[in-house]
């Protein structure tokens, strides 16, 4: 015996004609969301590091993103044969001037700021200064505590730092030397948590 096939357009048109019966219509109210989130916040494309190596010394600041510091590949540049003291505060410039500089456009499409102002500058240690010591053109304590962070979780994690990660900071003037530390606490809440910091009496 032969089955005959039906044609299944008046299936699919009885099943249209029953939707329309019950009420459920195509809706005409707009949708538009906005563009899906950003799945790649406070992650930019990297440079490779033989191509940063080119331009200078490697290094890493730190920027904000959100309410969290985050490392950040930059270089700078360092005249070969500085003695290790000028390089020290050559790497120091260096950085600063990366964390004043204005985030490229892949870091601000990940939501990467700074805190940092432009101008300011920094030198070695003064007259009874400890030899580590760096002195800033802006007092450390004038800095926002964003901008204070930035600038110690950086040189504390550069060749700017002691051997044990502090760094010890002053102003232009006669105010009190501190020795500043770097913290987890500090880096995910820089607008909160201070960098630890314990008085220098001198050299």
């Amino acid at each position: 015996m032969t089955v005959r096939r039906l044609p299944a357009l008046p299936f699919f048109v009885g099943m249209a004609a029953l939707l329309t019966g019950c009420g459920i219509r195509p809706t005409e109210v707009p949708t538009d969301f906005g563009a899906a989130p950003s799945q790649v916040q406070c992650s930019p494309a990297e440079p490779e590091v033989s191509t940063q190596a080119s331009r200078g010394l490697p290094v890493q600041v730190f920027l904000l993103c959100g309410s969290s510091l985050v490392a950040v590949d930059r270089t700078v540049r360092v005249p070969d044969g500085s003695p290790d003291s000028q390089r020290r505060v050559l790497v120091a410039q260096g950085l600063l001037d990366q964390l004043a500089a204005t985030p490229s456009a892949a870091e601000k499409e990940a939501g990467y700021t700074t805190d940092v102002r432009g101008g300011m500058t920094v030198r070695g240690p003064g007259s009874g200064d400890p030899d580590d010591t760096l002195r800033l053109s802006n007092p450390p304590g004038d800095l926002t505590s964003f901008a204070l962070a930035q600038v110690v979780c950086t040189f504390s994690d550069s060749a700017a730092a002691e051997g044990d990660g502090s760094v010890i900071l002053g102003g232009p003037g006669k105010e009190p030397l501190r020795r500043y530390e770097c913290t987890d606490e500090v880096r995910s809440r820089p607008g909160t948590e201070q960098p630890p910091s314990t008085d220098v009496t001198g050299g």
